[in-house]
């Protein structure tokens, strides 16, 4: 089947961008997106996919003019009959559901920016004076979200998570495939003592909490990678913020390619995520492909992926403190040699449930190329 991927951005690769570029791999599919980062596609090991991605028009870095220039472009993508089937893999590519029939929405988050996280932006990020606009902001895109969602023809999300934003917002029951992890890339090795945490550098997803906590473990050290946009305004200050806490047993890594990801991952004495409310949380599962036990919120995804006790640490209502007890406690049980080798053998079968051949399976079942789309 020919098929077309749909993502927003491709200049800044995180979890979203992987579970694009392994379609497009898996499936022999085409991208269609905004900006392209060549060379931090081909080092997250994605070189044999880029002949195949293509650029729909360049945008800006800023938010909300990127997220809204993309959301213009794709509404005005029209590729007609050129291919079979048309999956949309970008949160504010969907508007490309209104011209692109059959089509099927894998929905990493139902835009958080409009909907969840909605109030929390207004509180944490906008300057008093700029929320009236944001408001206005928000409800416009609500609108067009709404309209063109009646276009998309089948409804994907990543998790349970996902599955009830959807149903809350948009009234529409989503098929649940999990992320894809590719399991047998990663491997288990001794501890070099650190501790590793990976994420985008914006703010909800806390890193503020782990630095808070190390700077109450002098004897600890922790290595946060973290991705994000050069030039946004939002993503500069938020960084600044974080290296503001900054103590010094902890040290920023602001990009790590697919190689040196695999080899921190592997050499972790455990992981540390702290985002609020994620959808899924592809950085936890990559860790418990790693032998290496997480400690995260009891808050969305993380309460589908880790198993309090056996692969990891929950932690309800998180904060900089509970973080702390929890980093020590867990530290004390990985003292214990045979401890190590229980919550290893634990994580390595939990990370096999969310294995990529088990995505696509679940994707290639739901593609329905004969179906009807108005």
């Amino acid at each position: 089947m020919k098929i077309a991927l749909f993502h927003n951005f491709m200049d800044n690769i995180g979890g979203a961008e992987v579970v694009t570029l392994t379609l497009a791999r898996e499936l022999g599919a085409d991208v269609y997106t905004t900006n392209i980062d060549e060379e931090k596609i081909k080092k997250m090991g994605f070189a044999d996919v880029i002949p195949r991605i293509n650029s729909i028009g360049k945008i800006p870095v800023r938010a909300p003019f990127r997220h809204q220039l993309a959301f213009w472009k794709f509404r005005r993508l029209n590729l007609g009959k050129k291919y079979e089937f048309y999956i949309i893999s970008g949160d504010w590519a969907m508007s490309g559901a209104v011209n692109n029939k059959p089509n099927l929405w894998y929905v990493h988050s139902p835009l958080n920016e409009l909907w969840q996280f909605k109030d929390y932006i207004k509180k944490e990020l906008v300057v008093w004076w700029k929320r009236p606009i944001f408001e206005t902001w928000v409800q416009f895109n609500r609108m067009l979200t709404l309209r063109y969602a009646k276009h998309v023809g089948v409804w994907v999300c990543n998790s349970k998570n996902t599955q009830q934003r959807i149903e809350k917002f948009y009234k529409q029951n989503a098929e649940i495939a999990h992320p894809p992890i590719e399991t047998k890339k990663f491997r288990s090795e001794e501890s070099k003592g650190y501790w590793l945490s990976v994420n985008r550098i914006v703010a909800h997803k806390r890193i503020e909490i782990q630095t808070e906590a190390f700077s109450k473990l002098p004897e600890e050290k922790l290595v946060v990678v973290g991705s994000y946009e050069q030039g946004a305004e939002q993503f500069e200050n938020y960084k600044h913020t974080v290296e503001k806490g900054m103590t010094s047993n902890v040290k920023m890594i602001h990009w790590a390619d697919s190689e040196e990801l695999q080899s921190l991952y592997s050499g972790c004495k455990g992981f540390i995520v702290t985002s609020k409310d994620e959808d899924f949380g592809m950085t936890a599962v990559e860790a418990m492909a790693s032998g290496k036990p997480v400690i995260a919120p009891n808050e969305g995804g993380y309460m589908e992926t880790i198993i309090d006790g056996k692969t990891g640490v929950l932690i309800n209502a998180i904060n900089g403190e509970k973080l702390t007890s929890a980093i020590k406690e867990l530290s004390s049980k990985l003292h214990d040699p045979e401890n190590q080798k229980t919550f290893e053998r634990n994580c390595l079968a939990r990370a096999k449930e969310f294995d990529t051949s088990i995505f696509i399976k679940k994707i290639v079942s739901l593609l329905r190329p004969s179906q009807t789309q108005e």
